[in-house]
């Protein structure tokens, strides 16, 4: 035992740093010397009955203890503990040791009460924001909170005191971290510390001079929090005398050793709010951990600090090692000599740099420059992966845990989907019934608002039998599991309890629609029956055709989802099919008398329509043939077309529409091209306004549709854009520029080009012997061998044959067809 703990008189105050393995090496350095008969620590002592689990080998931090109130569960607070944060390390000391251990800071039930008093002043994703390193314990608050704690203003975050600055700026540092990277991580333990209470004597003798400058340092929350804490540590030297040892922010000492009387600090807790609050524990990960994420108690390095923590010796050297791996895993060139060099340059820059040991800024420099070579970008990688770290924490089952996480956790081990910290890509072929149900789960969870995965396209293939998803396990969705509880206690439960509750009180037909499709994308059938009967009912009432217009291909997509998935949809093409007549007859008229603004919005509406009567006149016949569907369902795309024509020629219809509607029927086949090329020479002839007769060819010839390739094809329309264009006035050019602009902007650079080589020798007129008239416009009238003929090289190599290989070219051609 060192001479300070001989000479200890009360209660050992262990101040520290939360997440700073320098303070949980010395936390344990001490217990370990003064070895008292109970451990406190700054946390809720509701958590008391959840301390034996951090003794169970399957809890792998970073963890978190998670409240929540009972009746609002996304109410919630998080104390996030790493394998290197001091209040760790003493919980495993007193587990190892059988020394009672206990939670003493203000209790969760009036932290959460606290934010819900307090929410209508100010409303933010994370409590504490202001807190320093050196004193923060409080709770990373998920909702009603705000980013100073509850109740503080703006001006009182900016008042907030930095311990870890002021004592840095003191010592003549500019960098609080790396201020503390000289006098605590690098400092050592053991033989070379023979006083094991030597850092907590000067921390708290420092921290006592910032309290007596500042006060509270514009904490408001912290004499109610410090008066608990006191009276906590009261009742345990009753029952334990004063061997009991107290691991808290550095911030706090100077609290608990002033003098204060028990009525006096009960009178500081008098009127407190509470409400009924749960607590277990939840996985955490290193990025919640670091201070970019927002919680108030964060680190910049995660990673690093659990690097520190865990190196018995050369922390250097083994770090620049693991960087080594991770660079080799992403295909770099990095050799034992990189290593070797870069650990020379680290410890020449300490040196530079007047600083005891390489810390995270000489390490970085170091990589930057040799294993990186100077570039940033495998640097930023090095960073992400290894100083901030993607460990996801474990916790065991038996942790408390709603009945609706418990089955979020079999469905996961069923589909063999493990959460992640680390954003990961996951393809699915939903013709495979494992990925079926991994879809159907992802489905689900969304929906209950639970958005561990996000869709996103997928790469090489179009069709409905495959998705592509992106996932990554934030520890929020902890809480959001816990909110989603009220549904339900299984994942389809849930989800199916909270898509009948939507469709109840949908108001808009499209998010009944959209409703619609998640159902069957989420395999809930027993949700779709109500949510049908509100569909038929919203629709039946609904009268803009706008939102008709915009529900039906949500409708249609749910037809094709149900093919793939093998769910029965005739009472969905049945809705679909006669929103689609409803959209048919208001349509003409809605259109009619539009701005600009509006316009192209219908012009998006006309787009959709087409693409899904397309596809429900097919699903239509389909079950024309099958049920014998009676004459109302027949001809869906005709009567489309008969609609188009209404459009085309009715000039109190916009220009842009009235565009599209000829470009839809040139390309149904339903218009000729010479009838296209007149409709289009009316509206291009001079007694059209130009800007009407610029939306005109924007509704023709923009988008994505192809517009561009037509008119290189058919240098017909081309002439007549040319002719219309160079005759437009100069005084009207500057109003149908921007029409203009937006309308070729949009095609590619190879299109712009060929478009821009026919306007400048004139449309319709040939080069020297691109052939006869009969040829396609724009091209030659027969087919260039020499050019053909470069390209046999690869075909052979595409299909594996030699160059001795007896194939006559005209075939390979025809394979390569």
């Amino acid at each position: 035992m060192s001479d300070s703990a001989r000479q200890r008189t009360g209660p050992l105050l262990l101040g520290v740093r939360h997440h700073g393995p320098g303070s949980a090496r010395a936390v344990r350095a001490a217990l370990e010397a003064v070895r008292p008969k109970a451990v406190l620590i700054e946390g809720p002592p509701e958590a008391d009955a959840l301390i034996p689990l951090a003794a169970d080998p399957r809890m792998r931090p970073p963890v978190a203890l998670l409240a929540h109130a009972v009746d609002e569960p996304g109410r919630s607070a998080f104390w996030p503990l790493a394998d290197f944060s001091p209040e760790w390390v003493a919980l495993q000391w007193a587990l190892e040791n059988e020394v009672p251990a206990r939670f003493i800071d203000l209790p969760a039930t009036h932290t959460l009460a606290w934010e819900r008093r307090e929410e209508e002043t100010v409303a933010s994703p994370d409590t504490e924001a202001g807190d320093s390193d050196a004193e923060a314990g409080e709770p990373d608050t998920e909702a009603g909170a705000s980013e100073a704690g509850a109740g503080e203003s703006d001006t009182e975050l900016r008042m907030r005191v930095d311990p870890l600055a002021a004592l840095a700026e003191a010592a003549g540092y500019d960098d609080p971290e790396r201020w503390w990277e000289d006098v605590v991580e690098h400092r050592g333990t053991g033989e070379r510390e023979r006083d094991a209470l030597a850092p907590f004597t000067a921390v708290a003798e420092a921290m006592e001079v910032l309290r007596e400058t500042y006060g509270v340092g514009g904490r408001d929350r912290d004499p109610v929090r410090e008066a608990y804490m006191r009276l906590q540590l009261r009742s345990a030297q009753r029952e334990f005398g004063e061997d009991v040892a107290v691991v808290c922010g550095a911030w706090h000492v100077p609290a608990l050793r002033a003098r204060s009387t028990v009525a006096a600090d009960k009178e500081l807790l008098k009127g407190l709010p509470k409400v009924k609050a749960d607590m277990t524990w939840v996985p955490w990960t290193n990025r919640r951990l670091a201070r970019a994420s927002g919680y108030g108690a964060g680190i910049d390095s995660p990673g690093w600090y659990g690097h520190l923590f865990r190196a018995a010796d050369r922390p250097v050297e083994r770090w620049l090692t693991k960087v080594a791996g991770l660079l080799r895993e992403e295909d770099r060139i990095v050799s034992s000599a990189h290593v070797i060099e870069a650990v020379r340059l680290a410890e020449t820059l300490a040196v530079m740099r007047g600083r005891p040991l390489p810390g995270l800024g000489e390490t970085t420099d170091a990589v930057r420059a040799v294993l990186c070579e100077g570039s940033d970008v495998p640097l930023a990688l090095v960073h992400d992966r290894l100083v901030v770290g993607d460990v996801l924490g474990e916790v065991p089952e038996t942790a408390p845990a709603v009945p609706l996480q418990r089955d979020l956790a079999r469905e996961q081990r069923r589909l063999r989907l493990k959460p992640e910290a680390l954003e990961r890509e996951l393809e699915l072929d939903l013709r495979k019934e494992t990925d079926a149900g991994r879809s159907r789960l992802l489905h689900r969870l969304r929906l209950l608002g639970i958005g561990w995965g996000e869709q996103a396209q997928s790469r090489g293939s179009t069709g409905t039998f495959r998705e592509t998803w992106r996932l990554r396990w934030e520890p929020e969705l902890s809480v959001r599991v816990a909110e989603a509880g009220v549904w339900g206690t299984t994942v389809e439960g849930a989800a199916t309890a909270r898509a009948e509750s939507d469709a109840a009180r949908a108001t808009a037909l499209a998010d009944v629609t959209a409703l619609a499709e998640h159902c069957l994308l989420a395999g809930l059938p027993d949700a779709l029956p109500v949510v049908m009967r509100a569909l038929a009912d919203r629709a039946a009432l609904d009268t803009d055709v706008g939102q008709l217009a915009q529900a039906l291909p949500a409708l249609v997509r749910s037809l094709r989802y149900g093919d793939v998935r093998g769910t029965d949809t005739q009472a969905l093409a049945e809705v679909a099919a006669g929103l689609a007549e409803r959209v048919f007859v208001g349509l003409p008229p809605a259109c009619a008398a539009l701005d600009a603004d509006a316009a192209q919005e219908m012009r998006g509406h006309v787009d959709a329509v087409h693409t899904a009567v397309a596809l429900l006149s097919e699903t239509a016949t389909g079950a024309e043939t099958g049920s014998g569907s009676g004459p109302g369902h027949r001809d869906l795309r005709g009567r489309w077309r008969a609609v188009l024509r209404v459009l085309s020629g009715r000039d109190t219809v916009p220009g842009v529409l009235r565009g599209r509607a000829v470009r839809i029927l040139l390309d149904e086949g339903e218009l000729g091209a010479e009838a296209a090329a007149r409709l289009m020479g009316l509206v291009l002839s001079p007694g059209t306004p130009p800007a009407d007769a610029a939306a005109w060819i924007e509704g023709f010839v923009g988008g994505s549709g192809g517009g561009g390739m037509l008119l290189v094809h058919d240098e017909r329309l081309l002439g007549l854009v040319d002719a219309w264009l160079t005759g437009v006035p100069a005084e009207a050019f500057t109003d149908v520029l921007p029409l203009l602009r937006r309308t070729f902007s949009a095609y590619e650079p190879g299109v712009r080009r060929t478009l821009g080589e026919l306007v400048r020798r004139g449309p319709g007129e040939r080069p020297q012997g691109a052939g006869q008239a009969g040829g396609t416009p724009g091209f030659g009238a027969e087919a260039d061998a020499e050019r053909a003929d470069a390209v046999l090289p690869v075909l052979r190599l595409l299909l594996g044959l030699d160059d001795t290989a007896a194939v006559d070219d005209d075939d390979l051609v025809g394979a390569g067809r």
